[in-house]
């Protein structure tokens, strides 16, 4: 059977709540391809066609060589632990996860667009983002709700310099965003 051979138990050896867990696995494994589907294979490469290409003056080697605790640094440190490319396109959403401390995750994919939402922006990504999460994954509600409300409370983003910012500490960038209005 399939599932003996994924997981090298028979399955009358499983409890219920054993088959719960592998179907719960399933299911966000599932989610996961969909939510990475959406993003990369559809929403990025529209995005690449629509949007005026931004122009990204670093290597990842170059902002490697940033000094530590800069935004440019972090920005390196975080591709190269998420094995991720520096995409000149994408770089600005990266910096979010940076500056927010959302992972990479469904989870923090999903509460990385609550936030902008809950920022006051509001774009075809950021909607289909949380639309997709709360329809699609329940047991996040919380983290999103949260997200959607720290967005509210924090100081406002959508209008930064993103490319601007990569020489400034990331604690100082953080403290700004946290900022209550």
């Amino acid at each position: 059977m399939l599932v003996e051979k994924l997981i090298g138990i028979p399955v009358y050896l499983l409890t219920t709540s054993n088959k719960m867990i592998i179907h719960m696995k399933k299911i966000k494994k599932f989610r996961e391809s969909i939510l990475v589907f959406l993003t990369h294979r559809l929403a990025l490469p529209l995005l690449k066609k629509i949007r005026k290409p931004e122009v990204f003056p670093h290597s990842i080697t170059s902002l490697a060589s940033f000094d530590e605790g800069t935004l440019g640094k972090a920005l390196a440190d975080f591709l190269l632990q998420k094995n991720l490319p520096l995409l000149s396109y994408y770089a600005r959403h990266d910096i979010k996860h940076i500056i927010l401390e959302y992972d990479t995750t469904e989870e923090g994919e999903v509460c990385l667009q609550c936030f902008m939402l809950g920022n006051g922006h509001l774009s075809i990504p950021v909607a289909a983002t949380v639309l997709y999460g709360f329809f699609t994954m329940p047991e996040y509600w919380p983290s999103f709700y949260e997200a959607i409300i720290r967005g509210k409370r924090s100081a406002k983003i959508h209008g930064w310099m993103w490319m601007n910012l990569l020489r400034e500490q990331v604690g100082e960038l953080r403290l700004l965003v946290n900022v209550s209005k």
